[in-house]
């Protein structure tokens, strides 16, 4: 504690960064696998994560093409560029993997989540959560009397700002896709 009484660190958003030099940066990154498409092979991979205590914050699967039955994995994990790069090199040993790409350091790259939103309300709550769906871009997919379901597509951070701001007006349910992502350019 200095003589201010501020922690040492205490704020990133400070003029004086506090924090040690010398700490190595824990980031989020978004890793593209390229497997074999075939029974098991996701189970593999995900095995190498919990097996190791790496946390998944967003999973996606799907065939990406249908004749060399190939799928694309793509992972949101978070860890130093040590534990990223063992990671890497992991899914790289494994027999079905064929590609292993870090998204976050290869480049410029997209990444989207499709998410469903069910919010609930009437009145004034009603009028407020369309609003703020047409300043989201979010679509209505479903409505009764009661409730509304909504789609909408964008960033992470998109999709958490448009719940945090339906939470008060009603918001009953989210099913959220998980990122899906691809590096820019050709």
């Amino acid at each position: 504690m200095s003589a201010l009484k501020i922690k040492k660190g205490a704020s990133s958003h400070s003029a004086y960064d506090l924090r040690d030099p010398n700490a190595e940066v824990i980031g989020s990154h978004t890793l593209a696998v390229m497997v074999d498409n075939e029974a098991g092979v996701l189970a593999r991979v995900i095995g190498l994560f919990s097996g190791r205590g790496y946390n998944i914050e967003s999973l996606t699967v799907a065939e990406v093409d249908h004749e060399g039955h190939r799928s694309r994995i793509t992972v949101v994990t978070t860890g130093t560029a040590a534990v990223i790069e063992q990671i890497k090199a992991q899914l790289g040993r494994l027999v079905p993997v064929h590609e292993v790409h870090d998204l976050t350091v290869e480049g410029p790259s997209v990444e989207r989540e499709l998410a469903l939103f069910k919010v609930a309300g009437s009145g004034e709550k009603r009028v407020e959560a369309l609003r703020l769906a047409d300043i989201f871009r979010a679509n209505v997919v479903d409505s009764t009397l009661e409730s509304f379901v909504f789609e909408i597509t964008g960033t992470p951070e998109k999709i958490d700002a448009f719940a945090e701001l339906m939470r008060p007006l009603g918001l009953v349910d989210v099913a959220r896709t998980g990122v899906a992502a691809l590096a820019r350019g050709a």
